[in-house]
Parts: structure tokens; C-alpha cells; sequence
């Protein structure tokens, strides 16, 4: 690999932080230099064991469920999927909690060997290190982030997220972080934008998938990813999770 991660130094941190102050989320486009985001957006799209991660219902609870990518390779894994997603497509209609989409978590991997010194460990090293930290820190204006956990997603058509607030407090969470890697000419039609709604269920704001733009915002914060469309002919890629305080 040459360049899997790699800070853009033109970035106006001065004015990111203005921005997040004012409404407690902020896009920064152009986060890492060219040659990073290409690199990380080629390991997403072609060297990535997806998992499949469905919040359905399972013995009467509704709950979150990965299902490991060996398990997708066989006809009982992804009839298990295939009814996992039908459950978690009915929640939603009820208009309860669910969601459905391809991920690789990160952590997980690491804690479980599953590539050791693989780039996706190198990925972890660099979200842990004093250069996106202190990006992070910068812009959010909360010196105390001291940890990000990540896991990769992809949201293929059908995949979504629904409603919620990342209410884990308890766990250090203070700050949600998504770095894009969408293709470059990705379609409002297509969905899979990130919304963020009031306390009415309105939107209030939403940033559309865009390759090397990373999200940030506080939580908990009322938010969700909205459907991708069926015939969307691209995928939804990035490498997500939170920055916490212990």
C-alpha cells in the first residue's frame, strides 16, 4: 500500500469549528489527501470480507445480528439473511427500529485475529493516532477524545439504517464520525443520504454521500440513513464509528 491514510493539510479547522459549534455537525470535504482516499476507498471495494449486519426479530426480541461472510457463501446463510431481512423490513413498517446493511467490523477483526497486520488493523492504528485525533479534537472543540472505534460499511440497494440517537453516553461516546467514500457523481435519487430530524420528525439537515468527506456530529442526535434505492447502480462506502472520552 502507499498512502492508506493520510490527513489533507489545506483543511480550514478554524472555520470546521465554527460550524460544528454552531449546530453540532459539520461535513468536511476532502478530508484526506488524494492519494489517501483512493487508496482507502480500493481497499473498501475490492479487498473486504463483508458481513451482513440486520437488527430483526429473533425468538420474540428485536435485536442486532451480523451474519459472518462465510455464512453468505452457502443457500442456508442467505436464506437465514433473506428471512433476517424480511423481519427487520417488517420492525420498520411498524415503524420501529431496524436496519440492513453490509459491514466489516473492525474492532471484531482485530480482537479475533482474523488478518493480523492486515491493512484494516493499520486503518485502526492511523483512526488512533495523534493526527486524526487531533483533527477530531480541532473541530469539535472536545479535548477529551481520546479512542475511535470503526467498523467498514456498505450500503448496497435495500440497505438502511433507521431512526436512532446513539444514546451510549455511559460508553465515552461523545462524538459519530462517517468518512465517505461514495463514488464521486453519487445521485440524490439514489438515497442512502445521512438526515439528521427534530424532535417533530423533520429534517433538519442532510449530507449526501461523497467520496472523501467525513461526517461528524455529537450524539445522541436524532438521525438515520435513508433507503438506497433498487436501482441504485452503485454502493454506499465508508468506514464509520465513534470518538470517545475513555
Amino acid at each position: 500500500m502507499r498512502t492508506l491514510f493520510e490527513i489533507n493539510p489545506d483543511l480550514d479547522r478554524p472555520a470546521l469549528a465554527r460550524r460544528f459549534a454552531d449546530c453540532g455537525r459539520v461535513q468536511v470535504r476532502d478530508v484526506l489527501t488524494a492519494e489517501a482516499a483512493v487508496e482507502l476507498a480500493g481497499l473498501l471495494r475490492s479487498h473486504t470480507a463483508w458481513s451482513m449486519a440486520i437488527h430483526s426479530t429473533v425468538d420474540g426480541t428485536a435485536q442486532p445480528k451480523s451474519f459472518p461472510n462465510q455464512e453468505l457463501r452457502n443457500p442456508s446463510g442467505i436464506e437465514a439473511v433473506n428471512r433476517a431481512a424480511a423481519s427487520a423490513e417488517a420492525l420498520s413498517a411498524r415503524g420501529e427500529y431496524a436496519f440492513r446493511y453490509a459491514h466489516y467490523p473492525i474492532v471484531d477483526a482485530l480482537n479475533g485475529k482474523w488478518d493480523p497486520d492486515g491493512p484494516y488493523e493499520i486503518l485502526l492504528e492511523h483512526l488512533n493516532a495523534p493526527a486524526f485525533l487531533d483533527l477530531a479534537r480541532d473541530v469539535s472543540g472536545i479535548g477529551e477524545l481520546v479512542r475511535a472505534d470503526a467498523q467498514a460499511t456498505l450500503f448496497a440497494p435495500n440497505h438502511y439504517l433507521g431512526l436512532h440517537s446513539d444514546s451510549h453516553v455511559a460508553q465515552g461516546w461523545r462524538v459519530a464520525y462517517v468518512l465517505n467514500l461514495a463514488p464521486s457523481d453519487w445521485s440524490p435519487d439514489w438515497g442512502g443520504y445521512l438526515l439528521f430530524l427534530d424532535e417533530h420528525g423533520d429534517v433538519v439537515e442532510g449530507f449526501r454521500p461523497r467520496f472523501n468527506a467525513l461526517n461528524m456530529f455529537l450524539v445522541p442526535q436524532d438521525h438515520l440513513v435513508s433507503y438506497v434505492t433498487p436501482f441504485a447502480p452503485a454502493s454506499r462506502f465508508a468506514i464509520t464509528g465513534w470518538l470517545s472520552d475513555r
